[in-house]
């Protein structure tokens, strides 16, 4: 299993390098080294010590995006996403080549800050829930359970809280300012996908519903 964490980082962070370097037209590019120097290590990071703590977990980060028993429209949500999220690496590297961005490095810390928050919180909460798949489903072979603890106390969805920080992180590390105009239309596939989520949840989970009612906001505390 550690192999295939290996093999996927490796390839996953590899197209990630192409769709910034090539736009880019250059490899003098610190942010994206950076960028891509901090993701592959603590992504590794967070392989290695999931597959120690929770392999079974690690198994379904592993898996396809396309999967038995995923509602048809998570399969549509997960390729606009992953396009989107390409094309947002292409504008990016389009923005460097041409300098139509001048972020001060003190921002681009900040960005890596961000990032790593973002990677920080996504460990933490597969820790706390082992059914953090990659897909929507219910893990009915798995024994699939409501939690409630840990960031599952503050908000329904933490793993898409933190992608919230990697969006505005990710651009500010690259030095691209017009990097963060799309992050609206991410935010809203991810209410797209919360709330084709709870539907799915809410239908074959048992305890959900109780579990809505206690813990009200889905994203951001105090605010949906």
């Amino acid at each position: 299993m550690v192999r295939r964490v290996i093999v996927q980082t490796v390839v996953w962070y590899g197209v990630m390098g192409l769709l910034l370097f090539v736009p880019s037209g250059t490899l003098q590019w610190p942010g994206a080294w950076a960028f891509l120097a901090e993701m592959i290590g603590l992504s590794a990071l967070t392989g290695a010590l999931l597959a120690r703590h929770d392999p079974g977990l690690l198994a379904e980060r592993l898996g396809s995006p396309v999967q038995k028993g995923q509602p048809t429209a998570d399969k549509f949500l997960l390729i606009a996403i992953f396009l989107s999220l390409a094309g947002w690496l292409v504008f990016m590297g389009l923005d460097r080549r041409f300098g139509w961005s001048d972020v001060p490095v003190w921002v681009q810390i900040l960005g890596a800050l961000g990032v790593a928050l973002c990677l920080w919180i996504g460990y933490r909460v597969m820790r706390e829930n082992s059914f953090a798949a990659p897909v929507v489903k219910i893990q009915k072979e798995r024994g699939q359970r409501v939690i409630d603890t840990g960031p599952y106390s503050y908000v329904r969805h933490p793993l898409y809280a933190g992608a919230l920080f990697f969006f505005v992180g990710v651009p500010l590390l690259l030095g691209s300012w017009w990097g963060l105009a799309p992050t609206p239309a991410f935010v809203l596939l991810l209410a797209a996908r919360i709330l084709l989520e709870e539907k799915t949840l809410r239908a074959g989970l048992e305890g959900y519903d109780a579990y809505i009612a206690r813990v009200r906001y889905r994203l951001v505390p105090r605010i949906w």
